[in-house]
């Protein structure tokens, strides 16, 4: 079983790395803005620009894994090699691993160029425990939105999920505080942030990298969003299934 993870993920990235549009788009529009913005209005606060550097890698990451899984997939159930692997015995494991798998590589790709802004262009200061456990928490408050991105992508056309995947996932950017902090969300936007899987992921970003304390509701509402992705996605991918070779 392993080596068909291992074959999948191989395949995959490989995929990826030949047409990289969705990599180069997740990991520089991420450093453009914190050059554009963070640099200049927060470049010189150690913890503000720590806490920015932590929302703009994970704003990077979301992206690849929310819409560009989306895309990836609904894109592959219209194609018929598609259609081919799901004859084979080995069952629909091999292929979800492989795909978040090499989706997790594209999500830690893309913070590099965020990174190199903070370490050479602001004053964000961490230590290495710290970035380790940042990554850490990145992955793991990654698979949501990777679980939303299988959700949609089995759910909806091509066409359809590019548009469908980004108009979900910037403003669950912007509610969940990744773009403007939350002590200056307007009042009806703060009432419903906490509420948010980005803010959960963000509460537990900055806890780990600048020391802040985490939202409880927050962090709950993240793990309850979590198992509703997981539903979905799999509800998803049975729903399609069934539509195509009942």
């Amino acid at each position: 079983m392993s080596s068909m993870v291992a074959a999948h993920t191989r395949y995959l990235m490989t995929e990826q790395i030949r047409v990289p549009i969705g990599l180069l788009a997740s990991a520089l529009f991420p450093a453009i803005s914190m050059v554009a913005f963070v640099v200049p209005m927060a470049g010189d606060h150690a913890q503000a620009a720590t806490m920015a550097s932590a929302s703009m890698m994970f704003f990077g990451a979301t992206s690849g894994a929310l819409i560009g899984l989306s895309i990836a997939v609904a894109t592959d159930r219209e194609q018929p090699w598609n259609a081919y692997l799901r004859t084979l015995p080995a069952g629909p494991f091999p292929r979800f691993a492989g795909r978040m798998l090499s989706t997790l590589a594209v999500m830690l790709a893309s913070v590099v160029p965020v990174l190199l802004v903070a370490a050479f262009l602001t004053e964000a200061t961490i230590t290495p425990l710290r970035l380790l456990a940042g990554l850490g928490v990145l992955v793991a408050c990654g698979i949501p939105f990777m679980l939303m991105g299988l959700f949609l992508g089995y759910v909806l056309p091509s066409k359809a999920v590019i548009a469908v995947s980004q108009l979900l996932f910037f403003p669950l950017a912007i509610l969940g505080g990744l773009l403007v902090p939350p002590a200056y969300l307007p009042d009806f936007i703060g009432v419903v942030s906490p509420y948010t899987p980005m803010r959960g992921a963000a509460e537990l970003l900055w806890a780990v990298t600048a020391g802040t304390s985490p939202d409880l509701v927050s962090v709950v509402m993240l793990a309850v969003w979590t198992v509703a992705a997981a539903v979905a996605a799999g509800w998803a991918y049975r729903r399609d299934e069934g539509r195509r070779f009942s």
